[in-house]
């Protein structure tokens, strides 16, 4: 082999982008194996490259004891890797390990126990360039799958557009992405979309795998992100950062929200995410085939966020507990149904967007229960009502019934203020004890012997009698 095939040979290294020495190490590992082949060959052998662009071939000779070490040493680790292989793929090998096949680790050996000797056969020099001529196409195919790869990888909830090839296996769809081909699985599409053979879609990079014939790109029609890019794309102020996608929730088929904020003062998010006449969005709408899209305004304020996100239906108000993060939100009679959407879609995606637990009562059914809680009966000589007794940070009265026998609700915030009523209770009542241990005694007389003496009134001396006109006597 001359050197102007190596030259040529690192010519294709740089420019397939394969890494400097990765062909010559290829060609010496698939030169060693053909030469294990020929009848005569040496049990340990080894194949370099020579000053002269030529490859030799060395035979190896090392001690005996040394030997058995390294090839018990190889044997473990090759059976060891095997057994790695059967618990990631589920698979039992069934693989035939022999000592020809063991790579030994010739680092072990001192070199001064080591003994080369050239066994280069008589025509080396045909089997090496047939061999060189299969070992570069493979290699050269690796490369540009591996490249392939890790263009892909890196482009992971990414959206890009291909053109449908076929359906495959159940249900699944191809997609030609220009350089690589994708695949579309069911579950990552959405119910009710057809895909026509030869029509263009968009799809959000889902996964990306690496197999034997190249990258498998994974797309999905589902995933939330497609929303996020596809407004990305449609409005620019989006694009610029002068309007930001603060939260997504989707059905997808069915129904999305989307919650913009702006970051530029007179900028309307929600404008602008609309578009004239509602073109931007409507673009969005006919991408997604017809899924529909509320687009609220993010807002700091929970109460008036929550809200905004049940959208398009009228709240009337919203009673917020930060500390379980439930909101319980009161909406017009007539606008109940709406609130809460077919089975459920508009609050379950509001629930989703805000990040709150949304409870939604109409005013009729608010207003009853309050009835209900305005007054439960007495208690010590006290009247208490059933509605707990604890007081928001807003301000406001928690809405929640209280517990049987107590006077707070079951939210672990207002039990701990029933566990230290007891205590409370107690301390006021000892306090009242020494203000009324004085009094006990009402009334003062002179004893006989002219000394003072004290009477205690007792419950008829301290009651004065009544006559029968009432009057006391």
């Amino acid at each position: 082999m001359s050197q102007e095939i190596i030259e040529g040979i690192q010519a294709i290294e740089k420019e397939k982008g394969i890494e400097e020495g990765v062909l010559i190490t290829a060609l010496e590992d698939a030169l060693r194996a053909a030469y294990k082949k020929t009848p005569g060959a040496t049990r340990h052998a080894e194949v370099k490259l020579d000053d002269a662009g030529e490859f030799r071939v060395f035979g190896i000779e090392i001690p005996e004891d040394i030997e058995i070490r390294l090839l018990e040493e190889a044997r473990e680790a090759r059976i060891a890797e095997l057994e790695q292989l059967e618990e990631e793929t589920g698979e039992r090998q069934h693989t035939l390990v022999t000592d020809d096949d063991l790579e030994l680790d010739w680092s072990q050996v001192p070199p001064n126990q080591i003994v080369r000797t050239d066994v280069t056969p008589d025509d080396f020099g045909r089997i090496a360039a047939q061999t060189a001529k299969q070992v570069i196409q493979q290699r050269i195919r690796e490369a540009e799958r591996a490249i392939m790869y890790e263009e892909y990888v890196d482009r992971q909830g990414e959206v890009v557009t291909g053109i449908v090839q076929q359906a495959g296996d159940r249900n699944n769809v191809l997609v030609d992405l220009g350089r690589v081909e994708s695949l579309l699985p069911r579950s990552e599409q959405v119910d009710g979309e057809r895909y026509e053979q030869g029509s263009r879609i968009k799809a959000v990079i889902a996964e990306v795998r690496s197999g034997t014939k190249g990258p498998q790109v994974i797309l999905s029609r589902r995933d939330p992100e497609l929303i996020r890019a596809l407004f990305e794309l449609e409005v620019p102020e989006i694009a610029d950062g002068l309007v930001e996608i603060r939260g997504v929730a989707r059905e997808p088929g069915y129904r999305s929200k989307i919650a913009v904020e702006s970051h530029m003062q007179g900028v309307d998010p929600v404008g602008a995410c609309v578009g004239p006449r509602g073109s931007r969005v409507r673009m969005v709408v006919s991408e997604l085939r017809g899924e529909k899209i509320d687009i609220i305004p993010w807002n700091t304020e929970p109460a008036r966020f929550v809200a905004k996100a049940l959208s398009p239906a009228r709240v009337r108000e919203v009673y917020i507990d930060d500390e379980t993060r439930e909101a319980t939100v009161i909406v017009p009679n007539d606008q109940l149904a709406l609130a809460i959407g077919k089975e459920g879609l508009n609050a379950r995606l509001a629930t989703r967007l805000t990040g709150w637990k949304i409870d939604i009562q109409s005013e009729q059914e608010f207003a009853q229960a309050e009835a209900e809680l305005a007054y439960a009966g007495t208690e010590d000589g006290e009247e208490f009502s059933g509605r707990c007794a604890a007081i928001l940070s807003n301000g406001k009265r928690c809405p929640n019934t209280a517990l049987p026998g107590s006077h707070y609700c079951g939210v672990p915030a207002h039990q701990a203020l029933a566990a230290s009523e007891p205590a409370e209770a107690e301390a006021a009542a000892e306090a009242v004890v020494e203000e009324v241990a004085p009094a006990e005694v009402v009334a003062e007389a002179e004893a006989p012997g002219g000394e003072l003496e004290a009477v205690a009134a007792t419950d008829e001396q301290a009651e004065p009698a009544a006559d029968d006109t009432g009057g006391a006597v």
